[in-house]
C-alpha cells in the first residue's frame, strides 16, 4: 500500500474528528459551541477529499451526512447567537 498526500489530508480529518470529540467526552470543548462544529465540517472536508483519490461510497455517506449534521450546528448557534442583544456601554 503506498501512501499519498491525499492519505495524510485523509488523516488529519480523522485526527481533527478524534481530538474534537475527546475533547467535548473531557468537557474541553462545547459540543454545541460553533467551534466544534467548525471543526467536524473541516475535519469532514478533508476525509471526503481524501475519499477522491480511494473511493469508497459508505465512508463518503457518512462524511456528507457528518458535514450536512453539523450545519445544523452552525446554523442552530448563529441563530442562537442572533437572538441574543449585546448590552451596549450605555446600559
Amino acid at each position: 500500500m503506498e501512501y499519498h498526500f491525499s492519505d495524510f489530508i485523509g488523516n488529519i480529518g480523522v485526527f481533527i474528528v478524534l481530538a474534537t470529540y475527546l475533547l467535548m467526552q473531557l468537557k474541553k470543548m462545547n459540543g454545541a459551541g460553533i467551534i466544534y462544529s467548525l471543526l467536524n465540517i473541516l475535519a469532514s472536508l478533508l476525509i471526503i477529499y481524501s475519499l477522491f483519490y480511494s473511493f469508497n461510497l459508505s465512508s463518503f455517506l457518512i462524511e456528507v451526512i457528518w458535514v450536512l449534521i453539523s450545519f445544523i450546528g452552525v446554523f442552530r448557534y448563529i441563530r442562537w447567537k442572533c437572538r441574543i442583544k449585546p448590552m451596549t456601554k450605555s446600559e
